[in-house]
């Protein structure tokens, strides 16, 4: 028997700490209250000990909270388990360069996928995404290849959680399918997205498993149809498989003994 603790009082600090950070003008306690539907009170309460703490800071003239300093120190220690995205940008790069189309790398978070780097497409009209957002476990070709990495009963067990949600009227929402284009990906080692997480967007996305790192990435590929004809999603498919090899041979070689890294200088 798993016995979960709730700590209400630590979800209402982090939906705090993300609501603050969705302004740069900050929010004042009122403002707060009322957008989470918090007592006046307890938002005080724990504004008052995140202050203490330098999580947030207040403004003494406009009384508005806006994140602190002590974020970018934990922040940083965080990121510092994240070295192989220095291994993997230059593939990236190249990636981009072959393709022309916007390219990501982003880890498993929980039931989010948290984008830890970006190389922007050379299109003027192009996706982007900034680094740090966070998307639907089960969203489009990147939900598919991470749950392909897991056994199919997991898989389920998520997909029966979080539930497929209609985003586009391409979107894969009957389980049985959903858990056959699984083993599709399974057996192709990528997974694609004709418009099912955004209507006139495609994407090809294939995993880094990183699991002595206990994380769990994938990169991915996203453009607009008109770039990525049926003929060119299969070519970047080959592309994108390649890119994965190149990246677990880099962090395979920035992990011997004597490597150096950025976050060690």
């Amino acid at each position: 028997m798993t016995i979960q603790y709730k700590a209400p009082s630590v979800k209402k600090a982090f939906q705090i700490l993300e609501y603050i950070s969705k302004n740069e003008q900050g929010f004042r306690v009122s403002e707060l209250s009322r957008e989470l539907n918090v007592s006046k009170s307890t938002v005080h309460g724990i504004t008052s000990a995140l202050e203490d703490l330098g999580v947030i800071e207040r403004d003494r003239d406009n009384k508005r909270y806006v994140l602190g300093l002590t974020l970018i120190e934990l922040g940083r220690t965080a990121f510092s388990r994240l070295y192989f995205r220095e291994a993997a940008r230059p593939t990236l790069q190249a990636l981009r360069d072959s393709v022309h189309e916007t390219v990501f790398l982003g880890v498993r978070n929980g039931n989010h996928v948290t984008i830890i780097d970006v190389v922007e497409g050379r299109h003027e009209l192009r996706i982007s995404a900034p680094i740090g957002t966070r998307l639907p476990l089960l969203a489009g070709a990147v939900g598919k290849i991470l749950l392909s990495i897991l056994e199919e009963d997991q898989a389920l067990e998520l997909i029966k959680e979080l539930g497929l949600t209609r985003a586009t009227s391409k979107t894969i929402t009957d389980q049985q399918q959903y858990l056959r284009e699984l083993r599709k990906t399974r057996e192709k080692g990528v997974a694609t997205d004709y418009e099912e997480y955004i209507s006139g967007v495609r994407a090809v996305a294939a995993p880094l498993v990183l699991q002595e790192r206990g994380l769990t990435a994938a990169i991915w590929v996203v453009g607009f149809k008109p770039n990525l004809p049926a003929e060119k999603m299969a070519s970047l498919e080959k592309a994108i498989a390649r890119a994965v090899i190149d990246i677990r041979q880099k962090i395979e070689a920035s992990e011997k003994p004597g490597a150096t890294h950025i976050n060690d200088w």
